[in-house]
Parts: C-alpha cells; structure tokens; sequence
C-alpha cells in the first residue's frame, strides 16, 4: 500500500493518493490534476477514484476533471447536493481497494457536508483517517464558512455544535495510534491554530489539540466561533464552483488572452511585479499584488469573484505561473486579458523619507493594513488608521485626506505594497508612501 501526500505550500492544502494493487485513489486534489497522473504512471496504477471530504472554499479541485480524463467515480456525501456526475459516500459506505477499506464517515463541523475517510489495513486494523478540514493537526475546522454558501447554510453556532459532537463522538474514539491526514497545514484561513507538522496521529491530537481538551458544548462553541481569521471574498464562489465542478485547466487558461493592450482603466489592473519594477513605472491606478507564497490568497481577498481585472507580469514563464496561481482559486475566468508590461506603464511611486518619518511620525497619516488578529496584539505606531488589506477597497474613505502625506504599513512589506498602491490609486491629494520592510526593524525596535 502506498499513502502520499501532495502539499501545496502557497494554499496551505495538503491532498493524498492511495495505491493498492495497481488501483489508485485520490483525497481532496487541487486544480491541476497532472501531478495526480504523473504520480499513477510513477506506480503503474489507475485512478478509479476521487473523494471530496466537502465542497471546499479556499480552492478548487479538479475531481470532475479527473472524472472526465480517466472516468474514476466521484465519491461524496449526499448532503452535498453535488452537481457533477458521483457516487454518495456517507456513514457506512465503503470503498474497497483489493484488502484494504476505506470507509466514510460524517462529520458535519466545518460543513454540514463534511466527511472523513477512515482507511483499514488489510488485518482489518484501522490504520489511518483523512480528515479533511475537519481535523487538522493541533485544531479543527472554523464553522463559520457556510452561513452563505452551498446547498446547506447553518449558522456557525450550529456548526460548532456539530463539530463538537463529530469529533468527541466519532474523531476521538478511534484508536490512538490510527495516523491523521489532513486537508490543510500552517497558514491556511480554514482554521485558526495548526501546526507546522502536516500528519499526526489521534493519541497526539487528544493530548496536544485545544479543541480536542475536556470542555463542555457551550464552552467549546465559544472556544471555536471566537477569533477565526479573516474569510477571503472568494470563499463563497470556490464553495458554489466545487459543488458543480470546475472546467478543465488547462482547457479555461488557453481561451485566456494574452494579445490585448490597455486601452482605459475601467478594468481593474494586477501588477505582479516586484515592488521594486512597479515603483519605477506602473499604469495608473493598477495594484501591486506580488507574485509571492500567498498570491492567491490576497488575490482572492482584494478582488470580487465577478470582477474581471488585467494581470501584468515581467515575462511569459511568470505570466503563466500567475495565471495558474489564479486558477488554484477559480479566478482564470475573470482574467480578460494577461500581458507583459505595456509601454504606458510610466506612473511612478512616492520615495519615502524613512529618516524623516521615523523623526517626525505625527507629521504622517499611517495606515495600518494588519489583519485584526495581529492588530489586536497591539499597534506599532500612535492612533493609526486601521483597516485591514482585505477591506480597504471598500473603506478606502475612511482614510484622512489631510495635508498629512500617508504612510502604509504590514508586518512585513508584502501587503502594504498592495495597499499603498490601491490608497494612491484613489487619493490624489498627498503622497502615499510604502514604509515596505522598514517595517521589521521598527517592530525589533519597539519590541
């Protein structure tokens, strides 16, 4: 028998093929499902099957296209309401794999449609749990993204309630030495406190997991529904996108195009240059939104589901490595066109005098552009303008328009470069400046 895990760091999602005796099965897979067939081929197997553990809202998977390519059943649960051709897979349902099992079961917690795919060993013995979103090492899945989305909405008080009832009633009663697979790692909006190890067992989680600790119901949906991350606009439309299945990659990024100019700015403009490219010459009113670990996160952050925008990149090898970055999320469609940098990229960012503000902070407005989270561990400047990168487009009047220049910060340089360019995009009237990583060393320095 042969497990492996496939990890995408950049959406902290972790799938899985399971291999027995020439037949292969695949747990969660992500868009591009080309690593899928390589790793078949690598084994001399087939793929006759793919299992969804719920409709999943950070990313999108590519089980109708592996239905559609090899003609491997589709297993889910019937709770999902599941558009695409498939098979249900609910409590006492069963996929055999020569001597081994794997055996469904539901967990409603993060979703009212969530499985977990329980593997027995050709002894009979259960050996491992693919847990989906709603175990993860060191927690469990937040409850809170179905209160608008899919074929099933709950409340996330509700789904907590259910989440606690999964895990002491069907999670934790497994034996301690059966491994966890989980869907997610560190870094990953779909829960709140994982760990960097990306398997565990369910001995170590009922010892180390807070969730998993003696609490009563009341107590633990408080524990879980309280200070969950930031959802990403994006979520909802992966959820509705998962649940009838996704176009072919491959197929949806080559209608994309690739020839067009920019003609006007009423189409939203994602330059993925380096910071250091965009300051010397941009088109105006673009965002700067860096090809970086986390693109596809901040992408789907900043961007609506039903907004078209143009993409910029360097060269065609990043270009394509950008269009793909937005197909993890399902935003290739909403790309209208993809080129290199027009020769109209000739706006130039605002130089910060670091010396100067760092002398005379009161005489700048500076936006903090944090996550809540970080936020409320405290700020690094005196009454800030706090909004968070995921809502400053909608709250962008929020900030003064003084004669006091602006001045953004992060934690690290990253989404304050998208920030100060989304801010100088809209305010005309002062400069905007990007205090960029500068930032790390004041932070060492009020530390």
């Amino acid at each position: 028998m042969v497990i492996h895990q496939f990890y995408d760091k950049g959406l902290a999602h972790a799938s899985y093929a399971i291999i027995r005796t020439g037949r292969m099965v695949v747990i969660d897979p992500s868009r591009d499902p080309q690593p899928y067939y390589d790793f078949a081929t690598l084994h001399e197997a087939d793929i006759v099957g793919v299992i969804e553990t719920h409709p999943h809202a950070d990313f999108i998977s590519s089980h109708l296209e592996i239905h559609q390519t090899t003609g491997a059943t589709i297993y889910v649960s019937k709770l999902t309401g599941a558009a695409y051709p498939h098979e249900s897979f609910d409590d006492g349902d069963v996929i055999e794999l020569d001597d081994i099992k794997l055996k469904a079961i539901n967990t409603p917690g993060h979703s009212p449609d969530s499985i977990c795919i329980l593997l027995q060993n050709k002894n009979g013995h259960d050996a491992a749990i693919f847990t989906g979103d709603t175990l993860f090492v060191g927690d469990v899945g937040r409850p809170d993204l179905r209160e608008d989305a899919g074929n099933i909405t709950a409340k996330k008080e509700e789904l907590a309630k259910q989440m606690y009832h999964s895990t002491r009633d069907k999670l934790m009663q497994l034996p301690k030495n059966v491994i966890v697979y989980p869907a997610h790692g560190p870094g990953s909006l779909c829960g709140k406190n994982m760990s960097a190890d990306l398997q565990s067992t369910i001995g170590r989680e009922l010892r180390e997991n807070y969730a998993l600790q003696l609490m009563d119901e009341l107590q633990f949906i408080k524990t879980l529904t309280t200070d969950q991350p930031f959802a990403p606009k994006y979520f909802g439309y992966d959820v509705e996108l998962n649940k009838t299945g996704a176009p072919q990659l491959q197929k949806s990024i080559s209608s994309i195009d690739r020839h067009a100019s920019i003609s006007d700015n009423s189409t939203l403009i994602i330059d993925t240059r380096p910071k250091a490219d965009f300051r010397k010459g941009h088109i105006k009113g673009s965002i700067n939104l860096q090809n970086g670990e986390k693109f596809e996160t901040w992408l789907g952050s900043i961007v609506s589901p039903d907004e078209k925008f143009h993409l910029i990149a360097n060269n065609h090898n990043e270009l394509d490595i950008m269009i793909k970055k937005a197909a993890k999320i399902g935003y290739e469609s909403n790309i209208k066109a993809a080129l290199l940098t027009p020769d109209n990229a000739n706006e130039k960012s605002d130089n910060l005098d670091l010396t100067d503000f760092q002398t005379n902070p009161n005489n700048y407005t500076i936006v903090d552009v944090r996550n809540w989270g970080e936020v409320n561990d405290g700020t690094l400047f005196t009454d800030p303008v706090i909004i968070p990168l995921p809502e400053l487009r909608e709250r962008i009047n929020e900030i003064p328009t003084t004669n006091k220049p602006i001045v953004v910060h992060c934690a690290a340089g990253y989404r304050s470069a998208a920030a100060s360019s989304i801010i100088a995009a809209q305010i005309k009237s002062v400069p905007v400046y990007d205090l960029g990583e500068a930032i790390v060393d004041i932070a060492k320095i009020n530390i």
